[in-house]
């Protein structure tokens, strides 16, 4: 005779919790031995290249940024240097040997004088370069070949075609493309802010990009 066998689904379901609650408890552990990288969510262009920044209090802070409003156009100030000139005096910041000043400044993205884009901090977290609106906004830094701050051509199109695709990826249009100027009032990019009707050109050259990648 086939002996019956009884379930107790009490206690079926008591195993069944606490292995739950072990399952929890390990993720949870691993999660704070091996923490979430944020830039495996970072949604940069393909094209760039990622020359990341130390996390430092002067240039990368690692503070989430949580919503993006607006791209805001830069430009470096310091005629005739490389993107990766740049992007090194930012990652130089970290050492208060230095940076005896604190100084505190980054961008996002630096085009380069042959159209090269280089990004600094993933987009998933803040930069240093628009205050106060470090919080919602992108940063792309522009390099120029002289003192008048005219990006070259090679520039121009590279950071056409970067503004837009990001625009792209955040639902936003060209009427969200500002200047350095537009947030404090500082002459930057200091050709743009001279001569509105290149701004106008350059912001009308975006949309136009921008519409071409939907």
């Amino acid at each position: 005779m086939r002996k019956r066998i009884t379930i107790h689904w009490g206690r079926v379901a008591i195993f069944i919790a606490a292995v739950l609650l072990i399952i929890a408890g390990l993720a949870f552990f691993l999660s704070r031995c091996f923490p979430f990288s944020r830039e495996q969510t970072d949604k940069a262009p393909h094209y760039v290249k990622k020359l990341y920044l130390k996390k430092n209090p002067y240039s990368r802070p690692a503070d989430a940024l949580t919503e993006v409003n607006d791209i805001v156009i830069h430009y470096v100030g310091n005629p005739g240097t490389s993107a990766e000139a740049n992007r090194n005096y930012f990652n130089n910041l970290s050492s208060r040997r230095s940076n005896p000043e604190g100084t505190k400044a980054s961008a996002h993205f630096i085009v380069g004088l042959s159209g090269e884009i280089i990004q600094c901090i993933p987009l998933t977290e803040i930069a240093y370069a628009n205050y106060p609106r470090n919080e919602d906004t992108v940063s792309i830094e522009v390099c120029h070949p002289d003192e008048g701050g005219q990006f070259a051509p090679e520039t121009y199109q590279s950071l056409v075609r970067l503004t837009a695709d990001l625009l792209n990826e955040y639902g936003l249009t060209a009427e969200h493309v500002i200047r350095h100027y537009d947030v404090s009032g500082k002459a930057c990019p200091k050709y743009y802010v001279e001569n509105e009707d290149a701004w106008n050109r350059l912001k009308a050259d975006i949309a136009a990009k921008t519409e071409e990648g939907k």
